[in-house]
């Protein structure tokens, strides 16, 4: 079921393509780009994420992370993709399917971050509309779950722009930048229409071994 499970890492696996972007997993050699565009960033993602470990853009921190993400999709508890530009693979930001929780559920959470210097400019939706497909088809999600601070108006829309509902309200549901925060939460079901896209290109999967390892 699970696409990766037929690869044994770190070979290369699977592109995701969308309009004007593409999803891959990320790779050691990713270090340089992903720490200087998170710190770049920094103050435009703190108020929405988890406090940054001390160590967290060194490169052993890094290589710790893809060690995990390594395990992580061994065992379909998550997959992690970072988003690059289509057209240039500059790295634009990430996003991950984590939680997986299979049986009688088949459900994942949706967690992304975008750059600072490419936010707003419709990147992330494109993303998020490419990752749609895989984890509703290939992974055999049937739903997918994401939550957000009220007063993130941009993930708001975003969210609801690609087909998620609000279904509820989560009291200090997460710890973010210190503090327990209440979040809205949202869902989408597989069965549940799909967002249309802003241009004609249809998100697919594509097999390029050459596209991995740059950055």
């Amino acid at each position: 079921m699970a696409l990766f499970r037929s690869v044994s890492w770190p070979d290369p696996p699977s592109l995701i393509e969308g309009e004007g972007v593409v999803l891959r997993v990320p790779q050691m050699s990713d270090f340089a780009a992903w720490a200087s565009l998170r710190e770049e960033s920094r103050s435009f993602l703190a108020p929405w994420e988890p406090l940054w470990p001390a160590h967290d853009l060194t490169r052993g921190a890094f290589r710790r992370r893809i060690r995990r993400y390594a395990r992580d999709l061994k065992e379909d508890n998550a997959y992690p993709f970072l988003v690059l530009r289509a057209a240039d693979r500059v790295l634009l930001g990430g996003l991950s399917l984590s939680n997986v929780r299979r049986g009688v559920t088949q459900t994942a959470s949706l967690g992304y971050w975008m750059g600072a210097p490419f936010a707003g400019k419709g990147y992330m939706g494109a993303a998020v509309r490419a990752l749609l497909p895989y984890a509703h088809g290939t992974l055999g999600l049937r739903r997918i779950e994401a939550a957000c601070l009220p007063s993130n108006q941009p993930s708001i829309r975003l969210l609801q722009k690609v087909g998620f509902r609000r279904e509820g309200y989560g009291r200090e549901y997460l710890c973010i930048n210190g503090v327990w925060q209440d979040h809205l939460l949202f869902a989408r079901l597989s069965s549940d229409p799909v967002a249309p896209a802003p241009g004609p290109a249809r998100p697919t999967l594509v097999h390029d071994a050459d596209e991995v390892g740059e950055g």
